[in-house]
């Protein structure tokens, strides 16, 4: 088996605001790899990475580094420069899944279903804006993940509060109605749409610790949706996907409005690989071990 793939490099860690979730994928990942049989270098990616990283010899690199710096294009545009083969997608559409701002305004132009949202600023009208949008929104740093930075407003000062806040993680910061869901996720592994996920959290929306640490938040798994509309939300997934030229692997967000339409959130290009992670749950449920769904990534980048 690690002959097929010669040596390869697991680029974990890192120093975004997602260092912890990367660890975690990073460990289950790196065991994935030794049960493969595989060559691998575990590498906790620092300041020196790109001085570093020619002297291991790699043949190719899997990227399981979270959130700016490791999931928004920059590491990738240096592989590229490097001529090292990786896992995942590639500069352009690494950066513009990253940017929830430009992907929006895309999926808008193409008439993909995504919410409206207003852009953030401190001039911003706080009233104004919170009633145009509905009267409760959700805040975010638009190039963040893990819904780091981001918050609930229902009240013009709460708006504020949320920006100031949102803007230690990132100078832009949009605000978006709040959807009463429920929320659906969709992995994509190789051009195939594995099963949908129905996340069902008890906190007051799926923020960080109800994501990785929470044991109260519930997964359905297939979703329970009808024929009809798990083909409509797997439909919507793979055209949001394709829409950025994503490629190798990867996990669409979508939440249900108060019509019961589905609208897009956001697409992940290096989704968590951890215990509490989606990609792994939904591989599962489509007959894929955590070492298969690991073996196919990297296949897929090579």
């Amino acid at each position: 088996m690690s002959n097929q793939y010669g040596r390869v490099g697991l680029l974990y860690g890192g120093s975004s605001s997602e260092r912890e979730v990367s660890l975690m994928s990073g460990e289950a990942i790196h065991q994935a790899m030794l049960n493969l049989g595989v060559d691998v270098v575990a590498i906790d990616a620092d300041d020196n990475l790109l001085q570093s990283l020619p002297g291991y010899n790699l043949d190719l690199v899997f990227i399981a580094l979270h959130g700016p710096g490791g999931e928004d294009g920059t590491l990738q545009g240096a592989l590229e420069y490097l001529k090292l083969p990786y896992t995942g997608s590639g500069v352009l559409a690494s950066a513009l899944a990253m940017d929830k701002l430009r992907c929006k305004q895309m999926w808008q132009g193409m008439g993909l279903p995504t919410t409206d949202f207003a852009l953030l600023h401190a001039n911003s009208d706080w009233a104004a804006e919170l009633q145009r949008l509905g009267g409760q929104v959700m805040v975010k740093p638009a190039a963040e993940g893990s819904s780091i930075g981001m918050s609930r407003a229902a009240t013009p000062e709460q708006l504020q509060a949320a920006w100031t806040d949102a803007c230690q993680y990132n100078t832009s910061v949009i605000a978006e109605p709040l959807l009463p869901g429920p929320e659906y996720t969709v992995a994509i592994l190789d051009g195939q749409l594995l099963p949908s996920i129905r996340i069902e959290s008890n906190a007051e929306f799926y923020d960080y610790e109800a994501k990785y640490f929470s044991d109260q938040t519930q997964y359905l798994c297939p979703s329970e949706l009808s024929e009809s509309r798990e083909q409509e939300l797997q439909t919507l997934s793979m055209q949001a996907f394709d829409s950025l030229g994503c490629r190798g692997w990867g996990r669409v967000d979508v939440m249900v409005d108060d019509q019961g339409q589905f609208q897009l959130l956001e697409v992940n290009t290096v989704p968590g690989m951890t215990s509490h992670s989606l990609v792994p749950m939904a591989a599962k449920a489509a007959g894929l071990s955590f070492d298969q769904l690991v073996a196919s990534i990297i296949e897929g980048a090579l």
